[in-house]
Formats: structure tokens, C-alpha cells, sequence
């Protein structure tokens, strides 16, 4: 064992050095290479043909021949790029090309050699003989070249490696294993796949064993002393990514996962695709399946504009629209280092104009500028002040930004000729109980008053409830509070709220964008509403501690909160669309009659800083929106009331 280890070693040290070449150089050698295989093919296919001993006739017959066949195989081996390929990362794939092109030879050999050369004696059984040989004596040394690379990475530094758990038996799995022995720099020694399936269980994936079920994960741990586990379960099974982080954590194992979404959409499974295990993943949400060829036509090549680029869901947006080539990405956000970050991050990845503005959407003057400059297709206005206890501190300043910014944007997109107008809308505009959530309600009305006004372009809101991790949410929050020893600070014990991530929000706010439907509000599928102190007891367990160690302390309602927030109005009604995950809210809920009286008071209102006006004014228009300076009070959860 010793001495076959110190061989691979020798081999190793030997290849390194020529797959650090330049490509050409390292073509040039292995095209060499591959000539010396070739004559050592063709003479034993002779070798064999005569048992060893090749009559005199032949010889001639051998000697001519050669010369043709390696100049045959060596321009289709250029012509096919065989000589491009690493061959310590051999696959099947390769073995399959690597055939295919030595049929090629031979089949190109034999014509020109029955209907050119025609030698006087030619045994037929050499273009099949030649075939193999070189096929078995090619494929060999790819295949043993991989197989040391493959021995030495599962003796490199054994000492120190991590023994390795792998959850999740599938193709995610078998392609961390291969990563894995790519990469003996990583230290991670996979001693054991689980999986729920019976049916792989007791089998061997690269020779590591597949045991189970899921519950035994604490046993198993135990038994091979696992230091790290790895979640790689395919996009329908992602439900028991939950149940797998509630087995691990207890157990003090690093664990972390392989993004279902990664998998999903893009087919590329990598080490460096690993992520720590977060929050989000114990939302148990299915993963968000996108009409690709929809959204290319929505996107690329057109000019859009997006507002409020620097927040948690303008930055995503611009990413995500960034991915489908639109011809120029207009950002506009009135907070100069978000915008500098947002820029900075999509501006050398693209071969087509980001345009980074700093303004804000409240500046009629300026945003008039940059509609005439860019004259954008498509515009998402995610510019909001979003802060529920803030805006119930300056109420003039939000209906400034929201309803006044939401306004100026909307009837520009109409006056320039823009194709499509979307609104990133909020659940707190359903019966709203803050100053936020009101100016969200008078927004929604202008959009879909604007859409009848002006048919020519498509005005509508998305609404939705809390994205994870935004910023100033909870998860930030309680992670800082949980980082400095705690407490952590929740406001009320039964206090829910409807939570999605931001890519997925974003995915569907685009899909939604994209439907050629009419419809001035859509709504999106939030799934089941979470308990914040269950989130807040998740995010302890998944740091290591427990509540003995971080307590949580719960400090009241503060003004403008709900217990629970609503997706729909009692009086509005949903239909369901082409996607499961998007419904298109029907409302009976029209602004008042003196809605236009009432409107131009409130923003003189905001203007004059009257804050106690702007309230009023806000109840005058919003027949149901409950003051915070009253006493509270908890409303019920309605369900989307759709046939699913």
C-alpha cells in the first residue's frame, strides 16, 4: 500500500507541472502524446493479428500505413478539440467522445485505404483490432490518471480532514462527493450519505455507504464521529430541510446547504455554491418556478428603470433583471452608497448601459430628467419609506415620499409612453393601522386610477407581506441582538407576520410583471403566516444557544403594529392566474367620492409639515384605517379565497 501510494505520488508530482502550462504548449504535448499511443495501437493491432510475429509481406503494409492513420487521427482528434481536454478530470463523457472520434479515424482510414492506397494484403481485422487498442489503451491512461488524482485526495492529509455526513442520496449528492475529490485543499472526508428513500439505502454511492432514514441522523453522527453535514436534497424534497436542521442542531455539527434553487434552475452544483444554514431555509417554502421565456421577452433588450435600486427589494430587482439583458438598467435611488454598491456590484458583469442616478422620487423636476433621458419600457417603482414606527413619527415626510414619489413616477411612465408600470405594494395597506400602510392604500388607488386613465400603458401593484433579511427587519435585528448575548426583543407573543425571501419576492413581482393581463393588483402567495417568536426561538437554536442562554423578552405593541397582517380587503375577492403563486386581487374598495379634494389636501398638508392634519386626512380617505393612537386591535387573518 505504501509503495502504490508513493507511485501515484511520483505520477502526480510528474502531472502537475503540465497542467500549469499555457493551453497551447499543453496541447502541443498531449497531441505528442497521443501520436505515441497511436503507433503503439496500430503495431500491437499487427502484433496481435500474427501472434507476435509479423510476416515480411507485411511490413511495408505496416510501415505505409502508419504514416496515414496518424495523420488521419490527428486531424480529426484537432478537428474534435481532443486534444484540449484535462485528463485527470475524465468523465464518461469523455470516454464517449474519445470513441467516437477513433470511429471517425477508422472508418476514414479504411476508405482511403480500400479506395486510394489499395495495398496488395491488408488484414480487415486491424481497423477493428486498431479501434480497441486504442480506444482501451487512451481511455486507460484518462482513466488512471483520475483514478490516482482520485487516491491521492482520499489519502491527502487524512489526519485532518473532516469526516463528512452528506443528506441527500441524488444527483446534488453524487456530484458533492465528485467536488469533494477534486479538492483535497478542503479537508472533508464523505464517510456516509443518508436518505429517506429505502430504496438507496444499504447501496454505495463512489463507494460510501447510503444508511437511514432521516431520524437516525443524531445516532449516525455519534457512531462516525461526523464533524460537518451537508444538506443536498433536490427541490421537491426541500420540505424536510426543516426536519434536517431541527436533527443537526442539537448535536453542535457544522451544518450547511446547498441552495434548491441553485439545482434547480441552473444545473450547476458546486462547492462554492454552499451556504451556511439560515433562517429562510426553515420556511419550508417550495421553490419559485419562473416562465424563463416569458420574462426574456418582458426584459431583454428593453429600457428599464427601476426606483428605490439601492433598498433589500430594488437591489434584487436590478439583479435579477440584470440576468435577462435588458438594453439599458436605469437605478434610481436617493441614497448615495447603496446606489454606489448596487452599481459597483452589476457594472462589470454587463456588456449593456447601468445607469446609477441619485435622486429622489419626490423631485418632479429631476425624475422629469431622467425619464427624458433614458426614455425606460419598463418601470418598477420600489421607492418607499417602509419603517412603520418612523413614519408614525414623520407622516408628512412619508406621504411626501410614497404617495407624492408614487405619483410623479406613475404619470411620467404614462407621459413618456412606458410599456409597463409596476407598483411593489405592501400587505400593511389592508386595513391599515400605520401611517405606512395608508399611504401603501392611496398608492394602489393612484395606480389602478392611472390604469384607466391611460390604457396605452400597464399599471399595476404587486402586494406582499415581510421579505427575510430586508433591511431593518427582524432577522437583522434579532442575528445583532443574538451576536451581543441577547436578549432578544419581540413585541408581543402571538405578534405573526406573512414572510417570504427576497429572490423569491422578486421572481414572482417579475413574473407578475411580465402577465399580459389587465389587472391593476396582484397579490402574492405568502404561504402560512410564521409566529415572530418562533422565528426569534429559530434563530437562537440555529446560532448554537438556547433560550437559557439568549432569553426573549417581549416588549409591547408598538404604535402602528398589528398582531397580524391581511393580504385582502374583507370586500376583495382573488382569481387565480397562470401561476400558482400569484392571484389577481378584485376590489370593491374604491377611493371616496371627494377623493380628488381630499388628495390635494393631504399633500398640502404634508407640505405645511402638519402632522396631526395628515392623519386626519389619511382616516378621511381611508374609511378604515385605525389609528395607532387608539385603542389597538387584532384583526383576523381572512384566507385567499381562491379555488387552488
Amino acid at each position: 500500500m505504501g509503495a502504490s501510494l508513493m507511485a501515484m505520488n511520483t505520477l502526480s508530482r510528474w502531472m502537475e507541472p503540465l497542467s500549469r502550462l499555457p493551453a497551447g504548449w499543453r496541447s502541443a504535448i498531449l497531441a505528442l502524446a497521443h501520436l505515441a499511443f497511436f503507433s503503439a495501437a496500430y503495431l500491437g493491432s499487427f502484433l496481435f493479428r500474427f501472434d507476435l510475429r509479423i510476416p515480411a509481406e507485411y511490413l511495408s503494409t505496416l510501415g505505409g500505413g502508419l504514416l496515414v492513420l496518424l495523420g488521419v487521427k490527428t486531424a480529426v482528434f484537432a478537428y474534435l478539440k481532443m486534444f484540449q481536454g484535462w485528463w485527470k478530470y475524465v468523465s464518461l463523457y469523455d470516454i464517449i467522445s474519445l470513441a467516437y472520434a477513433l470511429a471517425i479515424s477508422a472508418l476514414i482510414f479504411m476508405a482511403i485505404n480500400t479506395l486510394v492506397l489499395r495495398p496488395e494484403s491488408f488484414p480487415r481485422s486491424i481497423y477493428l483490432l486498431d479501434f480497441t487498442l486504442s480506444l482501451v489503451l487512451l481511455g486507460g491512461v484518462r482513466g488512471a490518471l483520475r483514478l490516482v488524482r482520485e487516491a491521492m485526495a482520499l489519502s491527502a492529509t487524512p489526519r485532518r480532514a473532516r469526516n463528512l455526513m452528506i443528506v441527500g442520496a441524488g444527483d446534488a449528492g453524487d456530484l458533492m462527493v465528485r467536488e469533494i475529490n477534486r479538492s483535497p485543499n478542503l479537508r472533508l472526508r464523505p464517510l456516509l450519505f443518508v436518505d429517506d428513500d429505502p430504496y438507496k439505502r444499504g447501496l454505495r454511492l463512489h463507494g460510501i455507504p447510503v444508511e437511514g432514514p432521516l431520524d437516525r441522523i443524531a445516532q449516525l453522527v455519534a457512531r462516525h464521529d461526523i464533524e460537518e453535514i451537508i444538506i443536498a436534497l433536490p427541490p421537491e424534497e426541500q420540505h424536510q430541510v426543516r426536519r434536517v436542521i431541527e436533527l443537526a442542531a442539537p448535536l453542535g455539527v457544522h451544518t450547511r446547504i446547498l441552495p434548491a434553487v441553485e439545482a434547480m434552475l441552473h444545473q450547476e452544483i458546486s462547492l462554492d455554491r454552499l451556504r451556511e444554514v439560515s433562517i429562510a431555509d426553515l420556511l419550508r417554502r417550495d421553490p419559485v418556478e419562473l416562465d424563463l421565456e416569458s420574462l426574456a421577452g418582458f426584459l431583454k433588450d428593453r429600457r428599464v428603470l427601476v426606483t428605490g435600486a439601492g433598498g433589500s427589494i430594488g437591489s434584487e430587482l436590478c439583479r435579477q433583471i440584470a440576468g435577462f439583458a435588458p438594453s439599458t438598467l436605469v437605478l434610481v435611488e436617493q441614497a448615495e452608497t447603496p446606489l454606489f454598491e448596487i452599481h459597483r456590484e452589476l457594472n462589470p458583469n454587463q456588456d449593456r448601459p447601468v445607469v446609477p442616478c441619485v435622486a429622489s422620487v419626490a423631485d418632479a423636476g429631476r425624475m422629469r430628467a431622467i425619464f427624458e433621458a433614458h426614455r425606460p419600457q419598463v418601470v418598477l417603482h420600489a421607492a418607499a419609506y417602509k419603517h412603520v414606527p418612523l413614519m408614525e413619527q414623520s407622516p408628512a415626510e412619508a406621504v411626501k415620499n410614497n404617495v407624492r414619489g408614487t405619483e410623479i413616477v406613475a404619470r411620467l411612465s404614462a407621459e413618456m409612453g412606458v410599456a409597463t408600470f409596476v407598483l411593489i405594494s405592501t400587505d400593511k395597506a389592508v386595513n391599515p393601522t400605520s401611517v405606512m400602510g395608508a399611504t401603501k392604500r392611496v398608492t394602489e388607488w393612484i395606480v389602478a386610477r392611472l390604469g384607466r386613465e391611460h390604457p396605452n400603458t400597464r399599471f399595476c401593484a404587486v402586494r406582499f407581506g415581510n421579505v427575510l433579511g430586508s433591511n431593518g427587519s427582524v432577522v437583522p435585528i434579532f442575528r445583532d441582538q443574538i451576536r451581543r448575548g441577547g436578549p432578544v426583543t419581540v413585541t408581543h407573543p402571538e405578534m405573526t407576520r406573512y414572510f417570504m425571501t427576497i429572490p423569491e419576492a422578486v421572481q414572482l413581482v417579475l413574473q407578475a410583471a411580465s402577465f399580459e393581463s389587465q389587472a391593476s393588483l396582484f397579490i402574492l402567495d405568502m404561504g402560512r403566516p410564521v409566529r415572530i417568536a418562533d422565528l426569534a426561538r429559530d434563530m437562537i437554536r440555529l446560532s448554537g444557544a438556547n433560550e437559557a442562554m439568549i432569553p426573549i423578552v417581549f416588549t409591547g405593541i408598538r404604535p402602528g403594529e398589528k398582531l397580524f397582517e391581511e393580504l385582502t380587503l374583507d370586500e376583495e375577492d382573488v382569481d387565480r392566474t397562470e401561476h400558482a403563486q400569484i392571484f389577481v386581487g378584485k376590489t370593491s374598495s374604491d377611493p371616496p367620492e371627494h377623493f380628488d379634494t381630499l388628495y390635494h389636501e393631504l399633500l398640502a398638508a404634508a407640505d405645511r409639515g402638519d402632522h396631526p392634519a395628515v392623519r386626519a386626512l389619511l382616516a378621511e380617505l381611508i374609511p378604515d384605517y385605525q389609528s395607532p393612537h387608539t385603542d389597538a386591535t387584532v384583526l383576523e387573518l381572512p384566507r385567499l379565497r381562491a379555488a387552488r
